[in-house]
């Protein structure tokens, strides 16, 4: 009996199909998905080989997204294409679990074959894996251990080893991660840097574009906030809109830069955390999964930091997490719940539409969220409001809270253009984009050896081992509650501002992790209250502490000690670290004997490395290729420098 598996992420060309990595946990796989907002988008396709003449059953694990909702027509049907030619099934139309669907039956011949997913509804269709068996009578396992087995089996790679043993291995490489990583690396530690998308960034990145807010470079340590200045979008604040806008490419560019023969890489993307190897509470290794390859690499490190803003290497290392609004009686907080809630901060899926110069026409679609002239939101854009997931499980049900913002979108968008007593308004208007992973505003957090609170703030309460500071307001998001009684889950959400004065340093000891020996925590898991964690969770300053911890993590490395050591032991170093800042690196080490670099007011210090120039031909090509870096990017470099 021959069996073929092929995961849908490991398609040689993607096509107009998105590779979504945010359910692994719960699928064991990445899955591809057809995000074209209601325009069928370009065919995933691939080859594969066939060892013997038969005909073969092909099945594809697939959901109709749209069935939890019980209402209309399959959002996201497809085709499979194999050697050009459709296969009789319409498929996503199965339900709405996870599943295999059988797509039918092909006569092929040995050799090589094409095979590819067609998209027809531009709704997000969605396919994890197909499977093709000589044997008519096999049907494969849906549920969760047999299906993990049959993966297993038919497509599992043997792990590789990274032969290096890293100072620090940072997961997660939103702003706070890259923060860390490099402040880590400049200040003399060998470290690495997994992100489990194929984009650094994080919510500041083209896929989900929220700006960055709070404020840097502010005492007691003015240099914080240097890699953060660094890596920012130098446009200014986009709004929602333009890609071009977050400068993704910057982001990665602040490593590679200076990476050459002669030195380790320090980032690996697409690496999604999948187990790690820890005792006596110390972790040695983590494993990840390469979201499109699917091959498995272990990575060793002295120190870890859990930057995924789920708190994943946490909660694996069996640490203590908070999730939720924490009732008064845990922290006394003015500001928390009467009790104990299960309700967090929301998810945000952005998105906006722009005009064009002909009438633009919508799908009506019967799946959608009814509206009514009393209920239609008349809108172009959606920004922070557009929230959901408030009461449910941020990291177990995120596929359920990004489709349920997706079907909002695509519901509001439908009746004002189709059913609207103002459709005429919006004839001509289109949407443009709508992330398709969307923005988490709250997760899990992980309890620190100090549990940063309202009082702390407000208090204005000084520890001995204060660090960036945080100055956003208390800023707590709620569902909407005229929009979550109408529709029964909220969309759409309010906020409370509550300003807290002046800039609060947050002390280091939020920074670790009470439970690991040897774990750091930067962003959206830090240890912090409901409360304070709605003021402390903006970029510039989750940036800001990423720095701190990257300090820490190379004193760390210097000493062979562990992070609480820093608070114990090596304070007084910390706070010297801190006062200077991430140091720059040279802008040039070479045999001809030139080291430069430059610091421009509006942008910081631009710097680049080069180990190695044997020879003035090689320091000539070097420049000529550092002076169309900069010029792309509009470094204002001295005249003079490239003489």
């Amino acid at each position: 009996m021959n069996k073929i598996f092929i995961e849908a992420e490991s398609f040689e060309r993607l096509g107009g199909w998105v590779i979504d990595q945010q359910s692994m946990e719960q699928m064991g796989s990445a899955y591809l998905m057809a995000h074209g907002l209601g325009v069928p988008v370009e065919d995933a396709e691939t080859r594969f080989d066939v060892a013997a003449d038969a005909v073969y059953t092909i099945w594809a694990r697939t959901r109709d997204w749209t069935a939890v909702w019980d209402r209309g027509s399959s959002a996201g049907q497809f085709q499979l294409l194999v050697d050009g030619r459709a296969l009789e099934v319409v498929l996503g139309t199965n339900g709405p679990a996870w599943a295999w669907q059988r797509a039918g039956q092909v006569r092929l011949s040995s050799g090589e074959h094409t095979l590819a997913l067609h998209d027809m509804t531009g709704f997000n269709g969605r396919c994890d894996a197909i499977l093709l068996t000589d044997d008519a009578d096999f049907t494969p396992p849906d549920e969760g251990e047999t299906m993990a087995e049959l993966r297993k089996a038919l497509s599992w790679k043997q792990v590789q080893e990274d032969e290096q043993v890293y100072d620090l291995v940072v997961v997660g490489g939103g702003v706070a991660g890259i923060c860390m990583a490099l402040a880590a690396k400049r200040s003399g530690a060998s470290v690495l840097l997994l992100n489990d998308r194929e984009v650094l960034g994080g919510c500041n990145s083209s896929e989900i574009r929220v700006c960055m807010g709070g404020m840097i470079h502010l005492p007691p340590y003015e240099r914080l906030g240097d890699i953060v200045k660094e890596i920012a979008p130098v446009m200014g604040d986009p709004g929602i809109f333009g890609a071009s806008y977050y400068e993704d490419d910057r982001k990665r560019q602040a490593f590679e830069l200076r990476e050459t023969k002669h030195t380790p890489h320090t980032i690996r993307l697409g690496e999604h955390a999948v187990s790690i190897e820890i005792e006596g509470g110390i972790i040695k290794s983590v494993e990840t999964v390469n979201i499109r390859s699917g091959c498995h690499t272990r990575f060793f490190g002295k120190l870890f930091a859990d930057c995924t803003g789920d708190a994943t290497l946490a909660r694996m290392a069996g640490c203590e997490v908070m999730y939720g609004r924490e009732g008064q009686d845990a922290f006394g907080e003015e500001l928390a719940a009467a009790e104990y809630e299960y309700l967090v901060m929301g998810h945000s899926l952005r998105w906006y539409s722009k005009p064009q110069n002909a009438p633009s026409p919508f799908p009506n679609v019967d799946w959608d969220i009814p509206f009514t002239e009393e209920t239609c939101y008349h809108v172009r854009n959606g920004d922070w409001e557009q929230e959901a997931g408030f009461r449910r499980d941020m990291v177990g049900e995120i596929e359920y809270i990004r489709d349920y913002g997706l079907r909002a979108i695509f519901s509001n968008w439908h009746y004002q253009k189709n059913l609207s007593a103002r459709r005429a308004e919006y004839s001509h208007d289109a949407l443009e984009w709508i992330s398709p992973i969307g923005g988490k505003r709250e997760s899990y957090r992980v309890v620190g050896d100090h549990i940063l609170t309202q009082q702390d703030i407000e208090d204005h309460i000084i520890h001995p081992d204060a660090s960036a500071c945080m100055t956003w307001s208390i800023d707590i998001h709620f569902p909407e509650p005229d929009n979550e009684a109408h529709f029964g889950e909220a969309f759409r959400s309010f906020a409370y501002h509550r300003g807290i004065g002046k800039p609060y340093p947050v002390p280091y000891r939020c920074l670790y992790a009470r439970d690991a020996k040897n774990l750091f925590l930067g962003g959206r898991d830090i240890s912090t209250s409901h409360v304070a964690f709605s003021s402390i969770r903006v970029m510039r300053t989750l940036g800001a502490l990423g720095e701190v911890a990257g300090l820490a993590a190379a004193i760390c490395a210097r000493h062979g000690v562990y992070p609480r050591d820093i608070y114990d032991t090596y304070l007084e170093e910390l706070k010297e670290a801190m006062t200077l800042g991430v140091p720059s690196p040279d802008a040039f080490h070479c045999s001809c004997g030139s080291e430069e670099s430059y610091h421009f007011k509006d942008i910081g210090w631009i710097h680049f490395h080069k180990y190695h120039c044997d020879t003035p031909e090689e320091l000539a090509k070097f420049k000529r290729n550092i002076k169309k870096l900069s010029l792309s990017h509009k470094y204002p470099y001295p005249e003079d420098f490239w003489d």
